[in-house]
């Protein structure tokens, strides 16, 4: 009797610690080389159009909640001429309207829920600014507007819980104890029951407050200083470190320049800091001690390169990866030793390009989330393609798929990513599609194919002591994220498991 044979979808195989766990122990790659970074596709049709004619604003805010749906929070800064419809008196019968600044998607990209703007008993920011939703399901927004000078905390559903500092002070206070300044981020850390604010626009800080009552417990600056309101020279172009370079002897600008775009806190007890304008993530412990630093594009002036950041989502959090917002790139970091790998994306409008790159976030699949700013106005998702060899920039990493002509098409569906295990390590697998036998082999224990299209696919395994072509033959079929087995040569040798 043959042994069984495995057919995941990529979920199951991330939840499991299988394709983790495979980075980690260096399984050489289908060219024998060892898959150095985690490469991803553009998913051009997440999300799903939104209802009732609504629009994106600026959108300056992402984040993941525990089931896996996405969050984000824009705007709704739209130009009479994106909004027809709204105007008094309306210019159009039906296009369009700004949607609600906090919506909620599943998955599939669809709309779950909607809230968001002023109520009773809190100040909505005159500039929302971020979103986090901690380990609880409750969400945290910042604001970045003149006077907005606190944070807020809302049920899952929108209700109301907690609002951090005094709303209305115009002016930095990188020391004080009962305000902010224009906070760009909040992130949690739920073991700890403590909300990370990056503060931010105005201040020059780190702050860490209780979750629960929103006491400020500890605040640090660069390099764990005391924070400064004091001005800063210009940023030394000619000077600059390199990009990629790595530092741990505080010999840069010994305070944060505006803004402090996120202070992220990861499993190990590590603090993640972007200071935006000045090219560099720095790296803290969760009591403010400074650990290292790593400078990013260090030649980009006005806004800078360090927008966000986001941890990939095996248990070591192993690569960081960073926002950049001038540059239109996402950053891949290793986090241990921190170390530049490559880049992907670019300046454009386009799926997989970037205008105003701004937050950034990763689900549990590894699949990673980005929204833009200023003009660009919408949400993207890159789906976790497995490990690769990467480096440089790659630019724009288009959808492929098996098939005639590469490509995937208009309707083709989700990407299925298909893990198939076979034993004896000898044997041969193929997977090919049924209508068209291209094919790709692996004689490895292991064999892991990506870019799996809607469709009928044909499987099969030759094994050492088996006459002919084929030892076991399987078709499934594949529809959206869901494989089903529907037909084999040996019945019950194989199953296909979602």
């Amino acid at each position: 009797m043959m042994r069984k044979l495995t057919v995941m979808s990529l979920g199951v195989v991330v939840a499991a610690g299988l394709v983790w766990g495979g980075i980690q122990s260096g399984v050489v790659g289908a060219q024998g080389m060892i898959p150095n970074a985690p490469l991803f596709e553009v998913d051009p049709f997440w999300p799903k159009p939104l209802p009732n004619n609504w629009l994106l604003g600026s959108t300056i805010g992402v984040s993941v909640d525990s089931d896996d749906h996405v969050w984000i929070v824009h705007r709704g800064n739209l130009a009479p001429n994106e909004i027809p419809a709204a105007l008094d008196p309306p210019f159009a019968e039906a296009c369009c309207f700004a949607a609600p600044p906090i919506l909620e998607f599943d998955q599939e990209g669809n709309l779950l829920q909607h809230w968001g703007g002023p109520g009773e008993g809190y100040d909505w920011p005159e500039s929302n600014h971020g979103v986090w939703v901690d380990g609880m399901d409750n969400v945290w927004i910042g604001g970045n507007g003149g006077d907005d000078s606190h944070a807020l905390k809302f049920s899952h559903t929108g209700e109301f819980l907690l609002q951090v500092g005094e709303d209305g002070f115009a002016e930095p206070d990188s020391n004080s104890r009962t305000r902010y300044q224009k906070v760009a981020k909040v992130t949690f850390d739920d073991e700890a029951n403590e909300a990370y604010l990056a503060d931010g626009y105005g201040n020059k800080r780190v702050a860490v407050v209780d979750g629960t009552t929103g006491e400020l417990k500890r605040f640090w600056g660069a390099y764990g200083n005391t924070p400064s309101d004091d001005e800063l020279p210009r940023y030394d172009l000619a000077n600059a470190p390199a990009h990629g370079a790595v530092s741990k002897d505080k010999s840069g600008t010994p305070q944060f320049r505006n803004p402090v775009h996120c202070a992220d806190p990861t499993n190990d007890g590590l603090v993640y800091a972007c200071d935006r304008p000045g090219n560099r993530v720095q790296v803290f412990t969760k009591a403010g001690e400074f650990v290292e630093e790593i400078y990013l594009m260090t030649k980009t002036l006005g806004a800078g390169a360090v927008w966000d950041i986001a941890f990939s989502t095996d248990p070591d959090q192993t690569f960081a990866y960073v926002a950049d917002g001038m540059n239109e790139k996402v950053h891949v970091l290793r986090r241990k030793p921190l170390e530049y790998i490559y880049s992907f994306g670019s300046g454009g409008r386009m799926a997989g390009q970037f205008y105003g790159n701004h937050s950034i976030a990763v689900d549990s699949m590894g699949n990673v989330y980005t929204t833009e700013t200023y003009e660009g106005k919408r949400v993207q998702r890159f789906v976790y393609k497995g490990m690769g060899n990467a480096q440089g920039d790659i630019g724009v990493n288009r959808p492929t798929g098996f098939g005639a002509g590469g490509g995937v098409g208009v309707g083709a569906g989700r990407f299925v990513d298909l893990l198939v295990r076979s034993q004896p390590a000898e044997a041969t697998v193929v997977l090919s599609r049924y209508s068209n036998d291209r094919t790709r082999n692996s004689t490895s224990n292991t064999a892991f194919f990506a870019n799996v299209t809607r469709g009928l696919w044909k499987y099969s395994v030759t094994k050492p002591g088996y006459k002919g072509v084929t030892g076991e033959i399987h078709l499934y079929k594949v529809d959206s994220l869901n494989c089903t087995l529907i037909g084999t040569q040996d019945s019950g040798d194989s199953f296909c498991n979602n």
